[in-house]
């Protein structure tokens, strides 16, 4: 079988359709390359492509990406919810068929030196690819996000993987590295007060003491005037969806709130969304392989 490797670029547009429509437009160009979605949000003024390939191809169209964005986006005259420091704010590869995560540590490398050497964007290494253990987590590695950067890269510690100690001026710093599969899901509450959701991302997320898989900030939806817990799975065996679901059902109850409802962004694995629904149903003896159709269907 062939080689199949997945590219989730996140790119700090999500309010002019036509920037991202010419993403989308370019992700499905490269040989060797499928979207097989791309999702917008203008509070978080954020979009998110999810493109799987080969090799040669998915690197190619991670490149063409940055580069468009790069032309497309200026980082001066950006604002959203949620985090960011760059036009093309991460560029993370996911092995997915006969593949393993030292190639695509080799491929996110390849990829990085190209966006150094090509379009003067510089670049921190994350997670698999990190350089070091204080930049796996992407979080420490966007602190300060665009408009801190600058001051950032003159600390000791903090000198881009590719390129000089300064932003792109208008793209600002990408992050580009390998990792495993992760799933992004937000839950939306019944009010307005960031201050909760920041209290409840803090009550969950594994690096104040949560559950130990799940990535967790508060933020505000300004459309919809609505406060949201949004987080990041990068091991939704180790902890589930509803797990933590239910965790921010109590912790909401607890501030007189209530969870409006419930948001996946991109795509996910089946087995995460079939555990839950083992989990709600309360199925006995569930055998994910034998019981799905599709499993057998594929």
């Amino acid at each position: 079988m062939a080689k199949l490797i997945e590219c989730i670029p996140n790119f700090s547009e999500g309010r002019d359709a036509g920037v991202v429509c010419k993403l989308a437009e370019a992700a499905g160009s490269v040989p060797g390359v499928t979207l097989l979605d791309y999702t917008s949000d203008t509070s978080h003024n954020r979009s998110v492509l999810t493109l799987v390939g080969d090799p040669g191809g998915i690197a190619e169209a991670a490149f063409r990406l940055c580069k468009l964005a790069g032309e497309e986006i200026d980082m001066t005259k950006h604002n959203g919810e949620h985090p960011r420091m760059g036009a093309t704010d991460v560029i993370p590869f996911v092995p997915i068929r006969d593949v393993g995560i030292e190639e695509c540590v080799e491929i996110s490398k390849q990829v990085a030196g190209r966006i150094w050497e090509e379009l003067g964007i510089p670049i921190f290494l994350y997670e698999c690819s990190a350089s070091c253990a204080g930049r796996r987590n992407l979080a420490s590695v966007r602190k300060g996000q665009f408009e801190g950067m600058p001051e950032k890269l003159l600390l000791d510690e903090w000198a881009p993987d590719f390129g000089e100690r300064k932003i792109h001026p208008t793209a600002g710093i990408t992050a580009v590295g390998a990792r495993l599969p992760l799933v992004a899901f937000n839950v939306n509450l019944n009010t307005s007060d960031i201050e909760i959701a920041n209290a409840i991302a803090k009550a969950v997320r594994g690096s104040s003491g949560g559950f130990e898989y799940c990535k967790a900030i508060g933020v505000m939806l300004d459309e919809q005037n609505m406060a949201q817990v949004s987080m990041n799975f990068v091991n939704c065996e180790g902890t589930p969806i509803y797990q933590v679901f239910e965790a921010i059902k109590a912790e909401a109850a607890i501030r007189g709130v209530q969870i409006a409802g419930s948001e996946l962004v991109g795509l996910a694995p089946a087995k995460a969304l079939i555990d839950c629904a083992e989990h709600y149903l309360q199925i006995v003896d569930f055998d994910f392989r034998r019981q799905v159709l599709e499993n057998h269907l594929l």
